[in-house]
């Protein structure tokens, strides 16, 4: 995790002065300190200040450092508590625990780097919670729904209908859909909408690191388990335990790593690396990729086992040509967003703008979609439009070729294979009573799939 810890503020309330100084000289030049001489300096800067981490000394005259952060919980609910205490001071501690949600106690005299580096934790575990607490936010003012997952086409309403039956649950869910077409921002939508909403939404490309560090990610690690583990460290399976964790670019993982994210599905219990003893864990699960992980069983990519165990419940994102009606309603809420962004108005698209954009077949979805639409919003004056010229020659070739099919076309095949689906279902899968159905020869409908991509 990548934080600027002079961004978040620590807070010290102790009544020796030489306590504070030293504290000051000591972490001044790693973080924004403030000091307190006493509980009551502490609410009363509390009152004009925002905290990210609050130390207090236990032994203080007037008001005790317990008391002092079951106080400061009126003013600042969100920051996180650490105290100073003695060794005697144990059922003190228990009680600060229990009403004051303190994140640690750090016995006195304490050690420099030690901590330093709870500090640093704290201003971590701040930061995150923060984080999702805004992505919650924004989620909740979306009436739960992610905003890019726009569009009323028949495919965009199976997938909002799926994430509205599975949210309420805490089954693993398995998204599947091609690069760009927003398995995040569905994730993230099922978070929001579910019975874990004021917890942690945790996200991880499992592509993104080697699979060493991976391991040590998802698990943790013991103080010295290997070359540059300086210190414990909590793995993303506990961070969000309570939460959602969740896993992008799964069928990326190594078959060690599978084997081990199994046992996590199985036993809800993980093993940082270097430990012995297994931490149970209570994170919801869900798991994306680009691939076709059946096909990836089938090659022996990909575990069998674990391959049921995360496959509960699975959604199908369908890719942006599937979708083609929704183009309009896309880049119209897209640019408003980036006028929003650039802070100039984006007046909307004409009729022939959208025609061309919907007959782009967009193979990176969404995410080229609106990366489109950022490009022409730069190029184009103030105020003006967004013209065919301002789209990328690739678009405008591709898009423009004379044997592309037209928006008519692109909404007949929609049309056409909204109803197969339907009569497959009905039929069970069996296509031979889906053809009777449709009043089509079986080797017709058979045609039909194929030049449709189903």
């Amino acid at each position: 995790m990548e934080v600027d810890y002079r961004q978040f503020p620590v807070l010290l309330v102790d009544d020796e002065p030489d306590i504070l100084r030293a504290f000051t000289f000591n972490y001044g030049d790693d973080f924004e300190v403030l000091t307190a001489g006493s509980g009551a300096q502490g609410l009363s800067l509390l009152e004009t200040h925002e905290p990210a981490v609050i130390v207090a000394d236990q032994r203080m005259p007037a008001m005790s450092g317990t008391e002092f952060l079951e106080r400061s919980m009126a003013v600042r609910p969100d920051a996180v508590r650490i105290i100073l205490t003695g060794y005697t001071d144990i059922d003190a501690i228990t009680q600060a625990i229990n009403k004051s949600r303190v994140y640690r106690y750090v016995t006195k005299p304490w050690e420099s780097e030690e901590l330093r580096l709870t500090l640093r934790r704290a201003i971590e575990a701040f930061h995150l919670v923060r984080e999702n607490g805004r992505l919650v936010e924004e989620l909740r003012r979306a009436n739960e729904r992610p905003q890019e997952l726009v569009g009323a086409s028949e495919a965009m309403r199976n997938v909002l209908e799926l994430i509205a039956r599975v949210a309420g649950s805490h089954a693993t869910v398995l998204l599947e859909g091609e690069t760009g077409t927003g398995k995040e921002l569905v994730a993230r939508a099922i978070h929001a909408a579910g019975p874990r909403r004021d917890h942690l939404f945790v996200a991880i490309n499992c592509a993104a690191l080697s699979e060493g560090l991976l391991e040590s990610e998802l698990f943790g690690h013991r103080r010295g388990a290997f070359t540059g583990a300086t210190e414990d460290r909590k793995g993303l399976f506990e961070v969000a335990s309570g939460g959602t964790l969740f896993l992008d670019e799964i069928s990326e993982t190594s078959p060690a790593l599978q084997a081990k994210l199994l046992r996590v599905l199985q036993e809800g219990e993980v093993r940082p690396v270097g430990e012995n003893r297994p931490r149970t864990v209570d994170a919801r699960v869900i798991v994306a990729t680009n691939r076709n992980l059946e096909d990836e069983v089938k090659t022996g990519r990909f575990r069998e086992d674990l391959y049921y165990r995360l496959r509960v419940f699975p959604i199908r994102l369908p890719p942006l040509r599937e979708r083609r009606e929704d183009i309009p309603a896309l880049t119209r809420h897209l640019l408003g967003r980036l006028a929003r962004q650039v802070k100039k108005p984006v007046p909307e698209p004409s009729e022939e703008t959208l025609a061309l954009l919907a007959r782009y077949p967009f193979p990176g979805n969404v995410r080229e979609l609106a990366n489109e639409l950022e490009r022409a919003v730069l190029l184009a004056a103030p105020g003006a439009p967004i013209t065919d010229d301002l789209l990328s020659e690739r678009l405008q070739e591709a898009a423009g070729d004379g044997a592309a099919p037209s928006l008519l076309q692109h909404r007949t095949d929609t049309f056409e294979r909204e109803q197969i689906e339907a009569a497959l279902g009905r039929a069970g899968g069996v296509k031979t009573r889906a053809a009777e159905e449709l009043g089509i020869t079986y080797r017709g409908l058979l045609k039909k799939m194929k030049r449709l991509g189903m």
